[in-house]
């Protein structure tokens, strides 16, 4: 993808603005300085979540024709969450394509719309982290441990946070 598309300097523009001014709460930077199309963002749990105080890795990598279309947002990092594919995929609202759910869950209004930036899509991440949405769970099993066993649910959360700050 040539330096000067549309896309790329929207993204660089986007990276500009988040190093001159910092968000709480995530910081972000590109995975290699020759692709803006992949970033590292690296976002620290909530606080008075059971995620509080954790270091959670992710990749956010964006298609050529962003802003029409959502980027992939994939955590590298160890997470245990209903919104989590457990390969690590996020699976929130704003980041499905833009248009009618063939499903039938979601309104227009709620998906990718090319109003979002870096920062609404992590600032919505980190939402999801306060409170996961447990009636269409893209990780089964962290759903139904989250509403049948939340001291469980809880443990395991902790003993992720605890080996992500560990890591850093």
């Amino acid at each position: 993808m040539a330096a000067s598309s549309p896309a790329s300097l929207l993204l660089q523009k986007q990276l500009r603005d988040l190093m001159k001014n910092p968000v709480d709460g995530f910081s972000a930077g590109l995975v290699d300085d020759s692709n803006v199309f992949e970033w590292n963002v690296t976002i620290i749990g909530p606080p008075d979540t059971l995620y509080d105080g954790g270091f959670f890795n992710a990749v956010m990598s964006f298609p050529p024709n962003y802003p029409n279309s959502p980027p992939t947002v994939r955590f590298t990092s160890e997470m245990w969450h209903p919104n989590v594919y457990p390969d690590g995929r996020v699976c929130i609202s704003i980041l499905h394509p833009p248009g009618e759910d063939p499903n039938g869950y979601e309104l227009p209004s709620e998906r990718w719309t090319p109003i979002h930036t870096v920062e609404s899509i992590v600032l919505s991440i980190i939402s999801m982290l306060s409170g996961p949405n447990d009636e269409s769970p893209a990780n089964v099993e962290a759903a139904k441990e989250w509403r049948d066993n939340r001291d469980t649910f809880k443990k395991k959360v902790g003993r992720i946070v605890r080996r992500s700050q560990e890591m850093m």
